[in-house]
């Protein structure tokens, strides 16, 4: 069986919901696998603690959740505190550098970068961060081809955004690769 489980973690208001979605279409739409998303946040939206989780496999999905977790993007302390517990063996831990000071212990791969600092200084616009973000995981993860990922992404966000979110995604992608090379 080729369960593959992926989860976003942050703050409310870092578009982590945003980038699970547009993963878990990558996967269902553009690759014909099966996805599911789920998503949970605390009581403040904005601000508080929020996660995003995708389930990618070859056959049907029977549960919705994350089990053991192949790979995690903490976008905070909190989140990385928080959510590594459940990481598994031989995981990809993915990290904003800047935010995430205190790196979880555990037998996976870490691999951190600026990333909110890319979005806003590499790319122009902080609030494309999520999508640096995404680039990074469907580097990291290869659970769909970078193309899919791309089409994704564009049939996403509104047409005036299109290049910046394309962007944002080669950039996070890219430092994703270099990262971890």
């Amino acid at each position: 069986m080729s369960r593959y489980e992926l989860r976003f973690s942050g703050d409310g208001g870092q578009g982590l919901i945003t980038a699970g979605i547009i993963m878990a279409k990558a996967a269902s739409i553009y690759e014909g696998k099966q996805a599911v998303q789920s998503q949970s946040y605390g009581p403040e939206a904005r601000g508080g603690a929020s996660k995003s989780e995708v389930i990618i496999s070859d056959d049907p999905i029977d549960y919705p959740k994350v089990t053991q977790c192949d790979a995690l993007l903490a976008m905070t302390q909190e989140a990385a505190n928080k959510y590594s517990h459940d990481l598994k063996e031989g995981g990809v831990l993915l990290i904003d550098s800047d935010l995430v000071k205190n790196v979880p212990p555990g037998n996976f791969k870490t691999i951190a970068f600026p990333i909110i600092n890319t979005a806003k200084n590499d790319v122009g616009r902080e609030i494309v961060a999520n999508i640096v973000a995404l680039g990074a995981m469907v580097a990291l993860t290869g659970q769909v081809t970078r193309e899919n990922a791309e089409k994704a992404v564009l049939s996403s966000v509104p047409e005036a955004f299109l290049e910046l979110n394309k962007k944002a995604f080669s950039m996070g992608f890219d430092k994703a690769v270099a990262a971890s090379a």
